[in-house]
């Protein structure tokens, strides 16, 4: 087993894209800024969203049936700061941003690039992240041409709403 930071280097180097995920449940909206995400499934289509389990979105999201996913052109920077670098905890983002409810009742957010929807099939415990497996139930394709994506290397240095 290697000790927490001798896996730094290799991960210093992945620049991957960073989304917002958004849920509601139980009369409570939330969302945050992630970097740990990816499509898991081709057959059936799955994603997977990882969420901190000290954050305000991961207490929400324990009780909802389903989550969203925005992706972000690299132009979207507001967004990821928003929500990045604040927590659902102490300010209402939703006040600060347009956006609309899904099908399920997962905030939309009208600026986005692309989003979808997903019905939470089952939950992974992972240490200090939960992996929520998701099953597209409505999705919204990008509608412009394809800009570069936010990554993490332009998002690192939002100080986190809470630690990691």
């Amino acid at each position: 087993m290697v000790a927490e930071t001798e896996l730094d280097p290799f991960a210093d180097v992945l620049d991957g894209p960073v989304y917002v995920v958004t849920v509601a449940a139980s009369g409570e909206r939330s969302g945050c800024l992630v970097g740990f995400a990816s499509q898991c499934s081709i057959r059936p289509p799955r994603f997977v969203v990882w969420l901190s389990k000290l954050n305000h979105t991961f207490r929400v999201a324990r009780a909802a049936s389903h989550l969203a996913v925005h992706v972000l052109d690299h132009g979207e920077g507001r967004l990821a700061e928003l929500f990045g670098g604040e927590t659902g905890d102490s300010v209402d983002k939703f006040a600060r941003v347009e956006w609309r409810p899904s099908a399920d009742g997962s905030p939309l957010l009208a600026d986005a690039r692309a989003w979808f929807a997903g019905r939470i099939e089952t939950r992974v415990d992972a240490g200090d992240h939960v992996g929520f497996i998701l099953a597209p139930t409505e999705v919204c394709p990008p509608v412009r041409p394809a800009p570069a994506l936010l990554r993490y290397r332009d998002v690192k240095e939002i100080a986190p709403g809470h630690p990691a």
